[in-house]
């Protein structure tokens, strides 16, 4: 079992809110849970295998990109 963490600066709520309608994982195989709180979010990441784990993070990642190229995150 994989476990990883990430956190990430908040203030204006608008990561939490981008990753409300997302899928949470991979069936059976990875998932994450999106906790959030004064100011930052953390990405509760579990995975069976590193390949798992990978899809995951970059998943996560890649909608940090989106958020950030549309002006979300400074």
């Amino acid at each position: 079992m994989y476990k990883a963490t990430i956190s990430v600066d908040d203030r204006k709520g608008i990561i939490k809110k981008g990753f409300a309608p997302e899928d949470k994982g991979i069936k059976g195989k990875a998932g994450y849970a999106v906790k959030g709180g004064k100011g930052r979010v953390v990405f509760e990441i579990t995975a069976r295998d590193s390949i798992a784990l990978r899809t995951v993070l970059n998943s996560i990642t890649k909608m940090l990109t989106v958020i950030e190229k549309v002006g979300g995150i400074k």
